[in-house]
């Protein structure tokens, strides 16, 4: 049987030392009380800019401009579907803050990103985007909520 795998991008906007994070306390799916970037599924025929773009638009009101395609992330669980998150950082956007209807976004200072609940093997990836890390592809398997394996490629 083959499974399908869903595509989805992330995107962490930046304004100098600040974060834009949302706060995923609205509806109770797998990401429910997480601190995350914004982003989303992919529609069918877009590119991961094309679902960046339109996801930080859609959740944030903003318009990025020169969104940077850090990396792919690939989630394996033995509870959820397989994903593929293509993930992507931006300081620099136009347009004024809007709320969001999937929960409270707020600009925080980078340090607590490590300090918010979020998915232990975000932290891997946000550890290597602040580090400003080459491309890379990130595997991570979950059993459960626990991270149970990573591996790690620059390319």
């Amino acid at each position: 049987m083959v499974k399908s795998v869903k595509n989805t991008s992330l995107c962490y906007i930046f304004s100098g030392d600040k974060v834009l994070l949302l706060h995923k306390n609205v509806k109770k799916d797998l990401n429910f009380e997480k601190w995350l970037g914004v982003g989303g599924k992919f529609l069918e025929d877009e590119s991961p800019f094309d679902c960046v773009l339109r996801e930080a638009k859609e959740e944030t009101g903003l318009t990025l401009k020169n969104p940077l395609y850090r990396g792919i992330v690939t989630f394996v669980s033995d509870r959820y579907e397989s994903e593929q998150m293509h993930l992507f950082t931006c300081n620099d956007f136009e347009g004024t803050l809007s709320d969001c209807d999937e929960g409270e976004l707020l600009f925080l200072e980078k340090e607590k990103l490590f300090t918010l609940p979020a998915w232990e093997g975000d932290k891997i990836f946000l550890e290597l985007i602040l580090k400003d890390s080459p491309f890379f592809s990130l595997k991570l398997v979950y059993e459960g909520e626990k991270l149970v394996e990573h591996k790690l490629i620059f390319i």
